[in-house]
C-alpha cells in the first residue's frame, strides 16, 4: 500500500484498509438500517414529519446510488461516518442539522448491520450446502449398486459401495444444513434500540426497527445487543466444522480418481507444464487448502473474542468481521466446486471381485459367517485369522477350514453348511449389496438411507424459504412506509 503525505499513519495502516475492507459491505445495508430507523422515529414522534421525510428523501438517493461509495480521503474515520458525510450533502444540509442518529449509536448500528450482512452470505451458503446435499444423494442412489474396497486406517477393510460412502457424507451435510439453519435463526434476532449498550430514555420502538428490517425478535438484553460476540464465533466455527467434513471427502476422491475407481471430471482439472497426459484434479487440493484457511479464520476470531473485554471492543466484534466475510465468501464457493465434482462423478473401474477379495477385505464377513453357525466371536475370528496367514481367501479349501477350526479350539467338526457359508462369504463381496442392515451399505439400505435424508433437506429447505419471504415482507414494508412518509 502507497502512503499517503496527507493521512496520518493510523489512518493509512488502519483507518484506510478497514474502510476499503468494510465499504462494499456495510454502505447499503447501513442506508438500509437507517431507513428503518428515520421511519420509526417519524412514528414515535421523537422528529417532525417535514424532518423525517427530508432524511428519507437523502437515504432513498444513498440507497440508488451505493454502489458508489467514495474512496477513503481521511475525512471520515469510517463508513458509519461516511453514510452521515454523505446523507447531509444528499439532503443539502450541514451533518450537524441531522436527525439519522438519534437515539442510535455506532454500536447498536454495528451489531445490526453486522447480522444483516452475515444473514444474506449464510443463506447463499446454506443454498450451496443444500444444492450439494441434493446432489450427494442423486448419486448415492445411482450408484447404490457399485461395489468398491471401503478403507479405514488407509487400508481396505470391508466391502462397501460408492452410493453408501455419498449416502454418509450427504448425513453429515445434513447435520451441517440443519446446523446453519439453526445458526440464523439465533442470529435472526436485533440489537437495534440498544444504542451505546444502555438503551435510551427516548420513547423508541426497537420491535419497528426489527420489524421493518426482517429480523425475528430482539436481543434480550441491551449489554449483550452490543458487547456479545457469540455468534460471530458460531459462524466462523460451523464453516471451519463443515469445510473440514467435505475436505476429508475431497481427500477420498482423490484416492478414487487414483484408483481409476471414478472418472477425472474433466471441468475440474488443469494440464500438467511439461507432462501431454495429464489432467490434475487440483480442485480437490483446493478444497483441502480452503478448509484450512477457515479453520485460520475460526481461529482468529477465536482469538480476538477471547483477547476482548465483556463490552463494546473492536477487536471482539468489529476486528472479525473480515475473517467472517471472507470465510463465508470461501464456504460459498467450497461447496459450489465440490457439488459441481459430485455431479460429474462417473465410476470408472471400480475394483473387480477378485481385487477386494485378495485385499482381505472380505475375511470379516467371513468370521461373521462362521458365528451364525453358534461358532463363538473370538474362536470365529481366530479361524479366519489362521486361514488369511495361510493364503488368500480366493485359496481356502474346506479342508483348510476345517483344519483351523480344531486348531483354533472349535468344539467339534464343523457343518458343511457352516464351512460353505465362510467360503461364500470370503469370495463374494457382492453379498454385501444385499445386506439388510438399515444403515449397511446394501443397496435397497442405501437408496432408503437416501429418501430418509433427503427429509432433512427439505425440512431445512423450507425453513430457509420462510425466512425468505419473511425477508422479503419485511422489504416490502419498509418501502412502503418510506413511500408512505414521503407521500408517494
Amino acid at each position: 500500500m502507497t502512503s499517503t503525505p496527507s493521512l496520518t499513519i493510523y489512518q493509512q495502516h488502519h483507518l484506510r484498509p478497514t474502510y476499503d475492507h468494510h465499504a462494499p459491505y456495510l454502505f447499503a445495508p447501513m442506508v438500509r438500517a437507517s431507513q428503518a430507523h428515520v421511519v420509526m422515529l417519524v412514528e414515535q414522534g421523537l422528529i417532525p414529519a417535514e424532518r423525517g421525510a427530508r432524511l428519507l428523501r437523502g437515504l432513498r438517493a444513498l440507497a440508488a446510488d451505493s454502489a458508489d461509495v467514495p474512496p477513503f480521503d481521511g475525512s471520515v474515520e469510517d463508513v458509519y461516518f461516511q453514510v452521515e458525510k454523505r446523507l447531509a450533502a444528499a439532503c443539502g444540509i450541514s451533518t450537524a442539522e441531522l436527525d439519522v442518529q438519534l437515539a442510535r449509536s455506532r454500536n447498536d448500528l454495528d451489531a445490526g448491520v453486522f447480522r444483516m450482512v452475515l444473514r444474506q452470505q449464510l443463506l447463499g451458503v446454506l443454498d450451496r450446502v443444500l444444492a450439494a446435499g441434493a446432489t450427494a444423494l442423486d448419486r448415492a442412489d445411482r450408484y447404490a449398486d457399485v461395489l468398491i474396497t471401503g478403507y479405514t486406517h488407509r487400508r481396505p477393510a470391508q466391502p462397501t459401495t460408492i452410493g453408501h460412502v455419498l449416502a454418509g457424507y450427504a448425513e453429515a451435510l445434513a447435520v451441517e444444513a440443519t446446523g446453519y439453519a439453526d445458526l440464523l435463526d439465533q442470529m435472526n434476532r436485533s440489537p437495534l434500540g440498544s444504542c451505546a449498550f444502555a438503551g435510551t430514555d427516548l420513547d423508541i420502538s426497537p420491535a419497528r426497527l426489527a420489524e421493518l428490517l426482517g429480523f425475528d425478535g430482539l436481543v434480550t438484553n441491551s449489554y449483550e445487543a452490543v458487547a456479545g460476540a457469540d455468534h460471530l464465533v458460531r459462524v466462523a466455527t460451523l464453516n471451519a466444522q463443515a469445510l473440514a467434513t467435505g475436505a476429508r471427502l475431497a481427500r477420498t476422491l482423490m484416492d478414487w480418481l487414483t484408483w481409476r475407481w471414478v472418472e477425472t471430471p474433466v471441468d475440474f482439472t488443469q494440464g500438467s507444464s511439461i507432462m501431454p497426459q495429464k489432467r490434475n484434479p487440483v480442485v480437490l487440493e483446493h478444497l483441502v487448502s480452503m478448509a484450512g484457511a477457515s479453520a485460520g479464520d475460526a481461529a482468529s476470531v477465536l482469538n480476538n473474542v477471547g483477547a476482548g473485554w465483556w463490552e463494546d471492543s473492536n477487536n471482539a466484534t468489529t476486528d472479525v468481521q473480515v475473517r467472517l466475510w471472507d470465510s463465508c465468501d470461501r464456504s460459498d464457493r467450497f461447496f459450489a466446486l465440490l457439488g459441481g465434482f459430485l455431479d460429474q462423478l462417473v465410476p470408472w473401474q471400480p475394483p473387480a471381485a477378485a481385487e477386494i477379495v485378495a485385499s482381505g477385505a472380505t475375511t470379516t464377513a467371513a468370521a461373521d459367517a462362521l458365528t451364525r453357525h453358534g461358532v463363538p466371536f473370538r474362536a470365529a475370528h481366530s479361524v479366519v485369522g489362521r486361514l488369511v496367514r495361510a493364503g488368500t481367501p480366493d485359496t481356502w479349501t474346506a479342508e483348510q477350514v476345517r483344519s483351523a477350526a480344531g486348531a483354533s479350539g472349535v468344539a467339534g467338526p464343523l457343518g458343511d453348511a457352516a464351512v460353505a457359508d465362510l467360503l461364500a462369504a470370503a469370495v463374494r463381496p457382492e453379498l454385501v449389496l444385499d445386506r439388510a442392515q438399515a444403515d449397511g451399505p446394501g443397496t435397497a439400505a442405501v437408496r432408503a438411507q437416501a429418501r430418509t435424508i433427503r427429509l432433512t433437506f427439505d425440512a431445512v429447505d423450507a425453513r430457509v424459504a420462510g425466512m425468505r419471504a419473511r425477508l422479503a415482507a419485511a422489504e416490502r414494508a419498509l418501502d412502503r412506509a418510506v413511500d408512505g412518509r414521503l407521500g408517494q
